[in-house]
């Protein structure tokens, strides 16, 4: 059986950058990928360009993972976007800031990205095994064995960097759940995150493509508002996309009701008192004009017409008060029915994962198994948009190697 200081399962950032801190640090590691490459997910994050992490105080990131910003902040504050820029310029590969705070690699080639990952592994003697998938894993004797289809190995540290269950095809399908089960770990229920709303019977189908910036968002779960949020809205040919529906999609579930107000100058309660008002003062203006000169695209004024039953020459003066009510609601919150969000399959993130009680997280290291660690997606950690996700695995991987490079051989701490 062969004895190795540190496994890592999962060849992706975090694993990655576990491996590399490790290494560095004069550990033997071990990389076992059930791949046959390494950081599949990771090359076509951002389509390709592979948004690495967002600009600004790494203070202000707390806010972007949910509800658990509390969690995140000693690893965050660890390891910060500013020393994750730092890691790849220093090794030739510039940074470059978009406009709202998006931080990509200059080249915007997530390949540029791996290749520096796998160079630093390289460097430091990280043993790297590809399409190695790992069927289980346990202990005996205060170690940990880990067994894949020919073999089975033996580590003092394992690091479980599996990533979750969102786009399978690149070898992230969920399997850390069931080896952190193994392991006696509980994990939250888990579906899709940073996914689109598939909405029933879509009745803007015709509107495929359209955006709105900034748009009031109300999520109703039995007849409650349960949410208020303000993004960026697109519409697609089966229902709603965008950072603003992307960004709350952890909490969308079927049945739900999304409400969406295409007046984002006021808050949807005001919003509607003032279109009421605007259409009972319009008189002897158009309807049709008088929602233009509200902003609203002009395909979206004549589907409203349509749903209202208003004649394109209609005059204000004419609607009647059912009427008026009607479009109010309709432009300060059209309700969408949630059918489904979409799947694992096209959702970049998951939602849910190995419960953080169970975790400590200033090293990512078990409350269960000392020695044992987690890191990245494979937690029950999911950030919005913007490279949020990218940077904890990043963070819990380098905090990951650190703690476990501190140790020797037996897993115990060197001060000790």
């Amino acid at each position: 059986m062969e004895k190795h200081e540190v496994i890592i399962i999962g060849g992706g950032p975090a694993g990655l950058f576990c491996a590399h801190t490790c290494a560095s640090s004069g550990k033997k590691v071990m990389i076992l990928e059930k791949m046959p490459s390494c950081g599949r997910k990771l090359l076509i994050s951002g389509s390709g360009q592979c948004n690495i992490t967002h600009a600004g105080e790494v203070s202000l990131f707390l806010g972007h993972y949910g509800e658990h910003g509390r969690f995140v902040k000693p690893c965050l504050m660890q390891y910060s976007n500013r020393d994750l820029i730092a890691f790849f310029q220093d090794r030739g590969l510039a940074m470059d800031t978009e406009e709202g705070g998006k931080v990509f690699p200059v080249t915007r080639k997530s390949s540029d990205v791996m290749e520096i990952l796998l160079a630093e592994c390289s460097l430091h003697g990280v043993e790297i095994r590809c399409s190695e998938p790992v069927l289980s894993a346990g202990t005996v004797n205060g170690r940990f064995l880990v067994t894949i289809a020919k073999e089975t190995y033996c580590a003092d540290n394992l690091v479980i960097a599996t990533g979750g269950a969102s786009y399978p095809a690149t070898g992230s399908s969920g399997d850390g759940y069931h080896l952190a089960g193994a392991l006696g770990h509980r994990t939250t229920d888990i579906g899709p995150a940073l996914a689109a709303v598939l909405v029933r019977d879509f009745p803007l189908r015709d509107l495929t493509g359209m955006s709105f910036e900034n748009t009031p968002i109300t999520l109703v779960h039995n007849g409650r508002n349960v949410l208020k949020h303000h993004g960026d809205l697109l519409l697609t040919h089966t229902g709603l996309s965008g950072p603003g529906i992307l960004d709350i999609s952890r909490y969308i579930r079927p049945g739900d009701i999304v409400k969406v107000s295409f007046f984002p100058c006021q808050e949807p309660e005001q919003a509607k008192s003032t279109v009421t008002e605007l259409l009972m003062g319009g008189k002897g203006i158009t309807v049709a004009r008088m929602l233009r000169d509200l902003s609203l695209p002009e395909r979206l004024v004549k589907h409203l017409l349509g749903q209202a039953g208003v004649g394109t020459g209609q005059t204000c003066a004419h609607l009647t008060k059912g009427t008026r009510n009607t479009l109010a609601s309709m432009i300060t919150g059209y309700s969408f029915p949630v059918r489904a969000l979409e799947g694992f399959d096209r959702a970049m993130v998951t939602r849910g994962g190995v419960t953080l009680k169970e975790i400590d997280p200033g090293t990512m290291e078990s409350h269960l198994h000392q020695g044992l660690y987690f890191a990245g997606e494979v937690l029950d950690i999911d950030g919005v948009t913007g490279g949020y996700n990218l940077q904890f695995a990043c963070s819990s991987g380098v905090v990951a190697g650190r703690s476990i490079s501190k140790k020797n051989a037996r897993g115990q701490d060197q001060e000790s």
